[in-house]
């Protein structure tokens, strides 16, 4: 006998109201999972250069660093911005820029770390943040930043490349089960997994060159353009696609 190589092609019409229900309910999720990370990807990083709004400058700040400035300095302007008011802020970065002097560490700046961050930064919170209780602890962070540590890079890149592509592999499962041009779909499921490894070779390359942060930023506009298109797509096709009258045919485009 003869094995037969041609597949049916599953398409959403062929669903179960209860794999209909399971695919709406997932997509959903991931959609509004990927919008809570640009929010965090925005506030993380538009404050970065001093200015309003998420430019490159942002991207470049955050691998590569400010090399005009110390990490202490970017972090209450980027991701910590939120913890301290303008006023102390203000007053703790004059003093970074006065080059940290611990004469002026008891009386001028532990008052506003006091108030402002020793809920976290100390030893007893076990929280393995960097301890500002002392002169000692936060005169680590009075140094040039050079941006994000090639250890944080690799911890980040590992979680970011086992989860991303675990959840685009899942998207993309249920994604070919629409009717779309063949080489339309082809395009798509494989542009979000190429997108999210130029990504994470372009924060490394970021890190030693500030000019690949336009790459940071395209490749992110791809993944989420492409993945966007995938969701859309899918959940309309899952209810609204119609079982065409050739259905029954053997095909072969997935």
């Amino acid at each position: 006998m003869t094995a037969n190589t041609n597949r049916r092609a599953k398409r959403f019409y062929n669903c179960t109201l209860s794999e209909k229900f399971l695919y709406t309910s997932f997509l959903l999720l991931v959609g509004l999972g990927y919008l809570m990370a640009i929010s965090y990807l925005y506030v993380t990083h538009v404050n970065n250069d001093k200015q309003p709004g998420l430019s490159v400058e942002d991207v470049a700040n955050s691998y590569y660093g400010n090399r005009s400035g110390t990490r202490l300095e970017a972090a209450i302007r980027g991701s910590m911005a939120g913890n301290i008011d303008e006023a102390d802020r203000e007053v703790m970065v004059a003093w970074l820029k006065d080059g940290a002097e611990q004469e002026h560490f008891d009386k001028d700046i532990k008052p506003i770390l006091q108030k402002n961050c020793l809920a976290c930064h100390v030893q007893s919170s076990g929280m393995n943040l960097p301890d500002f209780s002392t002169y000692e602890g936060i005169h680590k962070l009075a140094e040039v930043d050079t941006g994000m540590s090639i250890a944080s890079l690799l911890k980040l890149s590992h979680i970011h490349l086992f989860g991303i592509s675990l959840l685009l592999f899942a998207v993309g499962s249920i994604f070919i089960q629409s009717e779309v041009n063949v080489w339309f779909k082809r395009t798509l499921v494989l542009s979000p997994m190429v997108a999210v490894f130029v990504d994470v070779l372009s924060w490394f390359l970021t890190k030693y060159d500030s000019h690949y942060a336009i790459v940071v930023i395209v490749a992110g506009g791809v993944l989420g353009g492409s993945m966007a298109l995938q969701l859309l797509i899918s959940l309309y096709q899952i209810w609204f696609l119609k079982k065409p009258e050739q259905a029954d045919a053997v095909s072969e485009t997935y």
